[in-house]
């Protein structure tokens, strides 16, 4: 099956003008299949269409096929569920994060395109998979003349109130960090860790079941933080939650005062602490982002029911301009954008040569005028380290040259927060760039070393992150 899906993604010239043949005569049919029945007329061609697209393309009859915009690879193929793809764990061989012995749907999809006439895959954002249609044929849907409504387009109605997006906004190049939650359910714990924070980072990334694996919840360790007096970014993963779930944290986190909203896929199940865990991904970063978004600025819920008070959010997602296709990346930075992300956070950067090429991209299209972008850094430890993150962390680009210079130095540690250091301050010098971002696992004491000795708070007021919440009015607090 999997060598008539790839023979369809090299055939996809061939395979568009089959499907513009198809969608002529089904348009040609629609006044007859409308007199007939819809409904008769699909239970006879349902089984033909499942037979000849599960042949062709290991179709899952989600019933809204993106075959036509995919290059004919079917995105359902992903483990993931992404639908707007491909994500950030692509590996050097285009394999598949969750599954390295298969292609990447979206990487077969990318080569597909090139075939086409339209040569690319659509700017616009796919719409969620729609669980009541699935098993139903897209071939009467395109029959009935259903169409996918575009997304949201313009500024937000309302401005977020973030302090984060404030100082964004007015050109300071700013400091991020990752905050693991702990395995606990003392709030003291999240305090404790707060000390090589403090003072150092304009606001804190609360991860959300990084690696899959379990914690305190990001909800409720950005409303401790928010507490505190700091400017939390509360991480929101599409695979443990539905569509309901998520609305409902999204909410939950807004009254809570939380306006900065990082919208994620998040890592597959098999690779954390409970691989038998079955993962939800009902929506995918893009449509969460397009979720959050509707929610914000029209004031409804997916379903259509409208919000008596609608959130106010700064929204955000990520990228990785270090994985494969490397073409491909400033494009569905765009298709980000155009979901609804206002500031993007990337995988960590130890090459700066991709990241010049890619900020190059990004300028040329204006995306870096259009939502801001901070780069991940972080120190490595060893050389072991850094073998062990390329080779088992999909999504993360080490050259041969910083292992060699970790494998080189009397102390690796130190020469590692060094490597940081550089990196911080080269970036600092690239156009377009807004910030960067510490990822710092477990080595969260280095935050101040990096962040002082790469001189990017020098002759600036102290990070806006820390504000004493007591102070705040009720106004602000709202």
């Amino acid at each position: 099956m999997r060598v008539v899906r790839l023979w369809s993604v090299r055939h996809a010239g061939l395979m568009e003008r089959m499907y513009r043949l198809l969608s002529s005569v089904l348009a040609m049919c629609a006044p007859l299949f409308r007199t007939l029945g819809f409904a008769r007329i699909e239970t006879a061609l349902l089984p033909l269409e499942r037979n000849f697209k599960g042949l062709m393309f290991d179709c899952r009859m989600c019933g809204h096929c993106l075959l036509s915009v995919n290059g004919m690879a079917c995105p359902m193929n992903c483990p993931k569920s992404v639908r707007n793809g491909p994500c950030g764990g692509v590996r050097p061989d285009g394999g598949c994060e969750v599954d390295p012995q298969m292609q990447c749907v979206w990487v077969e999809g990318w080569r597909g395109t090139t075939r086409m006439t339209a040569g690319a895959l659509t700017m616009l954002p796919n719409p969620p998979a729609n669980a009541r249609h699935a098993g139903s044929s897209s071939w009467m849907r395109l029959a009935r003349g259903e169409h996918v409504p575009p997304p949201l387009c313009g500024a937000p109605a309302t401005a977020s109130g973030s302090r984060f997006e404030a100082l964004l906004n007015s050109g300071t190049f700013a400091v991020t960090a990752e905050f693991s939650p702990p395995d606990s359910a003392d709030p003291a714990e999240v305090y404790a860790q707060l000390e090589h924070f403090r003072g150092n980072v304009d606001a804190i990334n609360v991860t959300d079941g990084s690696g899959a694996n379990c914690h305190m919840s990001s909800l409720g360790v950005s409303a401790l933080l928010l507490q505190s007096g700091c400017e939390p970014v509360m991480q929101i993963t599409c695979r443990d939650r539905n569509r309901i779930a998520i609305q409902g944290d999204i909410l939950g986190a807004a009254a809570l005062g939380i306006r900065n909203l990082l919208c994620l896929t998040g890592d597959s199940t098999v690779v954390g602490d409970h691989p038998d865990a079955k993962p939800v991904c009902d929506l995918d970063s893009m449509s969460l982002l397009q979720t959050a978004r509707i929610l914000r600025d029209e004031s409804r819920f997916l379903s259509g029911r409208k919000l008596s008070v609608s959130p106010r959010l700064y929204l955000g997602g990520a990228d990785n301009p270090f994985a494969p296709p490397f073409d491909m990346r400033p494009m569905r930075l765009a298709r980000k954008v155009a979901a609804g992300a206002q500031f993007v956070q990337t995988q960590y950067c130890f090459d700066l040569e991709l990241l010049r090429a890619y900020m190059q991209r990004v300028r040329d299209e204006g995306l870096d005028q259009r939502c801001r972008i901070l780069i991940g850094v972080g120190p490595v430890a060893s050389a072991r380290t850094a073998r062990w993150l390329r080779s088992k962390v999909p999504g993360v680009h080490i050259p041969d040259a910083v292992v060699a210079r970790l494998e080189g130095a009397a102390d690796a540690r130190a020469e590692g927060a060094k490597i940081c250091v550089e990196m911080i301050q080269a970036i600092r010098e690239i156009r377009g760039v807004a910030g960067v971002h510490i990822m710092a696992a477990r080595q969260d004491r280095l935050i101040p070393q990096l962040v002082r000795e790469s001189g990017v708070l020098k002759d600036r007021p102290a990070p806006h992150a820390w504000v004493a919440y007591s102070r705040l009015t009720p106004a602000e607090h709202a």
